[in-house]
Order: C-alpha cells, then structure tokens, then sequence
C-alpha cells in the first residue's frame, strides 16, 4: 500500500506542476528574460569597467581588506562554511524542505520552491557561460575555483533558499526566524567568497540582486500562499 501511495503521490505532484508550469510558462519565461537582461548588462559593464580601469574602484579594496584578517585557522573555517552555500548546505537542506513540502501534499508550494531554485541555477550557469568573468587572482586562494566568476554561484543558491522560504513562511511565526538566521546565513556564505578570494564583491552583489528579483517574481507568478494545501 505505501508503494503504491508513494507512486500515487509523486504522479499527482507532477501532474500538478506539469499543469501550473503549461498555465504559467509564458510569464516565467519573460521573468527569466527580465531578470537576466539586466544581468547582463550588469555584468558586461563590469566586464568593460575591468578593461578600462582595473575593475570596480571597490573590487579589490574590499578583497584586500578582509585578505589582512586571514589566519590558516580562519582558513579552515570559511573552507568549511563556505560548502553550505551549494552542496554541504543548500542543497540537502533543499531536498529535506521538497520531502516535508511532497509529504504534506503542498503542491503549490512545492512549485514554487523548486521553480525558484531551478530557475536560480539556470541563470547562474548562463550568465557565466556567457560573460566567461576571470575570478580575482590577487593571492592563492586555500580553496581555489576554476571555472569562471559572475556571478557567484554560492551567493545566488543561498539567497535564492532563504528569499524562498521567507516568501513561503510570509505571516507565520517562523518569518522573522527565517529572516534573522536566513540573513546571517546569506552574509556568512559571501563572506567567505570574498575571504577565500574567489569571487569580486560585484559577483557576490550581482548573484544576490538576480536571486531576489527571481524568487519574488515567480512568487507573483505561481502564488505560493494562494492555498496552504494543495489536494
């Protein structure tokens, strides 16, 4: 019986967001669209800013000035804190979230939490395949990077999470938890892309704003809170 209520419960979510995604995939497309274009020009202008004067006058300050704190102990924690901005941290916590949402029957929450996050990587992978952004080479970073810089992968998967949650737990009691522990999180994560000298402030800014944009747009879009529980 659980087999079979397991197989059940997987095809009414599908067959949900097959429907909500059919109905809705024009508007997200042109959020996608919206979203990115000024990505872009974001990040080509910082590209043509680099050329022409070395960079944002605040780039490398900012860098060097947290590179004056480094310690080989320092070293090994934002080694260790920077994995939960994606694989240690981001995305199991994702999957755990998803499991909780799928076995309540949330299926519009769901959606919505999964587009948002999908969707984050998406625009993150093509804005880098695209602008091809050469990371900070200032000093040899602990735990080097080697594929290209803009934006900051961490910094967009973490916000992307927190700005979702927030947006799904808007007016319960656990909202300005989620917005407390959410925000340290996010500046924690950001902190050690720049500590680790893998990414430019503008990365980490740039991958913040996208996020935010993204998750409350699709928010408008799919309407998360319009039913608590979907069946």
């Amino acid at each position: 019986m659980k087999r079979i209520n397991v197989r059940d419960r997987f095809k009414s979510f599908f067959g949900y967001l097959k429907t909500l995604l059919t109905r809705h995939y024009r508007s997200l497309l042109l959020l996608l669209l919206g979203v990115y274009l000024p990505f872009q020009f974001f990040g080509e202008l910082a590209e043509v800013v680099w050329k022409n004067q070395g960079g944002f006058p605040w780039d490398e300050p900012i860098l060097l000035t947290i590179r004056t704190m480094a310690t080989p102990q320092i070293d090994t924690v934002a080694i260790a804190l920077t994995q939960l901005g994606v694989a240690g941290g981001v995305l199991p916590a994702t999957i755990i979230i998803s499991l909780l949402l799928w076995q309540r029957r949330q299926w519009r929450s769901l959606a919505y939490f999964l587009t948002t996050l999908v969707g984050t990587a998406i625009l993150n992978l093509t804005a880098k395949l695209l602008l091809r952004r050469v990371r900070p080479s200032l000093w040899e970073s602990p735990a080097p990077e080697y594929d290209f810089s803009f934006p900051s992968g961490h910094a967009m998967a973490s916000m992307a999470f927190v700005a979702a949650l927030v947006i799904l737990l808007w007016g319960s009691r656990w909202n300005w938890v989620v917005v407390g522990l959410g925000s340290l999180f996010v500046l924690v994560i950001g902190w050690t892309r720049l500590y680790l000298g893998v990414h430019y402030p503008s990365d980490i800014i740039a991958g913040w704003l996208a996020s935010i944009a993204w998750a409350v747009g699709v928010s408008l879009v799919l309407k998360p809170q319009l039913i608590r529980v979907d069946r």
